[in-house]
């Protein structure tokens, strides 16, 4: 197989199957081998005496020439005792709790799988809203998502996929203010990606700055009104701060629904590209466009018929594996057959267009994304008439919008997914991505580091004379070629970035896709770290404009817990309680993101109120956390918990220990604590003195992480914005992630945080 040495380590790190000792026991090839079997068997079930093995073969050679690959549970599985396939799931969220946690057990099984979830909290009654049944109140949409959250962080799947969600809540939701927020802090709610619901009424009327109702999906009843446009700012303003939430156009899944008499659509998988009614799920996978170029001399070309080939065996393939799948649920079983979605896409577009000289922000390359997708979705439905020939229509074709037309064995046939690890294993751009970076540096075993060069650009910069070990190192400096002068401008205005493009040619490229796509498009529209928030405004706009179903971006820096953010100018994208260095740049404090392990101690103290519980909690960077409990007593646990979180925070921002010591140190209560050989005087004061008996017995350095200061005094007095000690690394390996297909991906070790 030619496959690289990236992409062999990626297989090695997450899909080969490992023996007990964790040692290798399949090879790629072996991997792909027991996937095609696998996939071929169901062809006996509507073909009595067909030949499995010719079949085998075929998908074989389908997926070892890297002209197609599924989703990664189907790699990962297939052939294995779990045998879960899909990748993708939507669960119910019904207003009760007992349905409530029903869908959090049902979470845990599809995450435990390998899958990963969508749910739209819009049918949960608004916190504050009264529970008849005890007489208290509700606590939220919110609320609940932090437990979903929670149970997704305990579940391990398996050690080879995290679990990943999306979070969807209408416009209409009388708490959706809160939700635009949920995750300003990007330390809170990291298992879901979260997006607000909007109709076409609403972006109609943020355009024309009208008011709007908030309705209690429980009573159906008018709670209040907002303005549409100041809401669509907030979400803006939210987007531009670290990339959430992202929005999606309700209306146009629905209209794109196949069988609307099942229900509505009201959520995606969690990247978005991938409507689904409650309890079915998708198998999804991409064909490597790369692969469907040829060559006559110099000149390269889309070779059509080779691609119309591999669209039919694609197809055939994914039908066959909603029949190979072992689903986690009966009724996902049930509701996912009687549908039969599959959604096929592509990766390597932005490589394609290297190969054929097109800029990817040209018209001549959004023109080629129209007929390129239009003639999948096209040659894919011929594919799913065909296998309706032998196998029958998908049992709700009767039901369905195809009703009196050709039968259809899929309802729907495309989806453009974001291929993070599979375009790894192929060794080409993600999904209909631009390429990130054309030189990167990549960490190998011993320690060393290595310039990963895209091979299309090193070809024929070797060709032009122009490759060097000097010039690799400038366009890995630069992340992209275009202000490098030494390299002629035809060659700078092909090979260009993803932060060379325009929003506008990020959105338009999107839209071309979505045209002919029968289900969503992922992708991420990436701004530079200027970026203003009318920029992000407009994207928006745009999307909803040209069509698109979705729309997720990220400005550079902006999430990753940057330690610190620096600022020159007055109207740069800085927070206004700002402080400054002492060369007058101005400055703020973000607490570093809480470590996955800690270690930690728990000490109790008996006061006049009962006992107090105090945890504090280190990594080798000192002290990150401070958690308190009281006893069965009483006491005063909220104003415990307050004081316990404003010391965590103070902590993670590198602010003196000393000082937050002296803060607590002597606050008094009437109910003063007593304990043996010394007396506290209140639960602040002994929070602080267990603060210090950490620092003291585990040796860490009394004045803090001085995280703040090390930053301002190596930051340079300048007039432009910058961002300084971004914190933007893969948690598994240290590497740069990039930020696309709405999710965030380790091109190095395969990390995802959505699949």
């Amino acid at each position: 197989m030619e496959l690289t040495e990236n992409a062999r380590t990626v297989l090695e790190r997450r899909y080969l199957a490992k023996g007990g000792d964790s040692t290798l026991t399949e090879t790629p090839e072996g991997l792909f081998r027991r996937v095609a079997s696998a996939i071929a068997a169901p062809d006996a079930l509507y073909r009595p005496g067909a030949d499995i093995k010719a079949v085998e073969e075929e998908f074989y050679e389908l997926m070892t020439s890297l002209e197609f690959l599924p989703n990664s549970p189907t790699l990962m599985n297939a052939g294995r005792p779990l045998g879960q396939l899909s990748a993708c799931f939507v669960l119910p969220i019904a207003d009760s709790m007992e349905a409530i946690f029903e869908s959090v057990k049902q979470a845990a099984l599809i995450h435990k799988s390998g899958g990963g979830t969508g749910f739209s909290f819009s049918r949960l009654r608004p916190a504050g809203s009264m529970v008849n049944s005890t007489g208290g109140v509700a606590s939220g949409p919110i609320s609940f998502m932090r437990v979903f959250n929670m149970a997704t962080e305990a579940v391990k799947q398996g050690g080879t996929r995290r679990g990943a969600n999306m979070g969807i809540l209408r416009i209409d939701h009388p708490d959706i203010l809160a939700f635009i927020d949920c995750k300003a802090n990007n330390a809170d709610i990291t298992n879901f990606n979260i997006s607000v619901g909007v109709t076409e009424e609403f972006m109609r009327l943020a355009e024309t700055g009208g008011d709007y109702a908030l309705i209690d999906p429980c009573t159906r009843k008018e709670t209040g009104r907002l303005n549409a446009r100041e809401v669509f700012d907030k979400i803006v303003h939210s987007a531009w701060r670290n990339g959430e939430p992202g929005i999606i156009f309700l209306d146009r899944l629905n209209r794109d629904n196949v069988v609307p008499s099942q229900g509505e659509i009201e959520s995606t998988n969690p990247c978005g590209e991938q409507p689904l009614l409650p309890y079915e799920s998708c198998n999804l996978g991409s064909i490597n466009l790369m692969k469907m170029v040829s060559f006559e001399g110099e000149e390269a070309a889309i070779d059509w018929g080779k691609l119309a080939q591999t669209v039919h065996k694609s197809i055939h393939f994914l039908d066959n594996v909603i029949d190979a799948n072992r689903y986690p649920l009966d009724l996902i079983d049930a509701t996912t057959k009687k549908t039969r979605k599959v959604g096929l896409g592509v990766m390597g577009w932005a490589d394609m267009l290297l190969l054929l000289g097109i800029p990817y922000n040209s018209e001549e390359a959004v023109e080629l994304a129209r007929k390129l997708m239009k003639f999948i979705t096209d040659e894919g439905r011929k594919a799913s008439a065909e296998l309706a020939k032998t196998r029958g229509a998908f049992p709700l074709f009767e039901e369905s919008i195809f009703k009196g037309g050709t039968p259809m064995r899929n309802a729907t046939v495309t989806t453009i997914a974001p291929t993070g690890t599979l375009s790894i294993i192929a060794g080409v751009s993600s999904g209909v991505e631009p390429i990130f970076s054309y030189v990167y540096t990549r960490s190998v075993m011993d320690k060393t580091d290595m310039l990963e060069i895209n091979p299309t650009l090193r070809d024929l910069l070797q060709e032009e004379g122009l490759y060097s070990q000097e010039m690799m190192d400038l366009i890995a400096e630069h992340g992209t070629i275009a202000h490098i002068e030494e390299i002629p401008e035809d060659i700078r205005r092909v090979f260009v970035s993803a932060h060379d493009i325009s929003p506008f040619y990020h959105i338009k490229m999107q839209a071309a896709f979505q045209e002919y796509t029968d289900n969503a498009v992922s992708k991420t529209v990436n701004f530079p770290a200027e970026a203003t928030q009318e920029d992000v405004a407009e994207v928006y706009r745009l999307a909803f404009k040209l069509g698109c179903k979705g729309v997720t971006s990220y400005r550079d820096g902006s999430r990753g817990q940057q330690v610190l953010n620096l600022a020159g100018k007055k109207d740069s994208p800085v927070p206004e309680a700002v402080a400054e260095d002492s060369n007058g740049v101005p400055y703020v404090v973000m607490p570093r993101p809480r470590p996955d392990v800690t270690k930690g101690v728990t000490e109790k103290v008996e006061t006049g109120c009962g006992n107090l519980y105090i945890t504090c909690n280190y990594d080798e960077r000192g002290i990150c956390e401070v958690f308190t409990n009281t006893g069965k007593a009483g006491g005063c646990p909220s104003q415990s918990e307050a004081t316990a979180r404003l010391v965590s925070v103070s902590l993670r921002s590198g602010i003196d220990v000393n000082t937050i010591v002296g803060q607590l140190r002597g606050i008094r209560c009437p109910s003063t604590i007593r304990q043996p050989g010394r007396k506290c005087t209140s639960c602040p004061d002994a929070i602080g003195r267990v603060i210090q008996k950490v620092i003291a017995s585990n040796g860490f350095k009394e004045g803090g992480l001085e995280l703040a200061e090390q930053v301002v005094k190596a930051a340079p007095k300048t007039d432009e914005h910058l961002i300084a000690s971004q914190i933007r690394k893969c948690p598994e390996c240290g590497a740069k992630v990039e930020h696309e297909g709405g999710c965030v991906i380790c091109r190095e070790c395969g990390y995802s945080k959505c699949s």
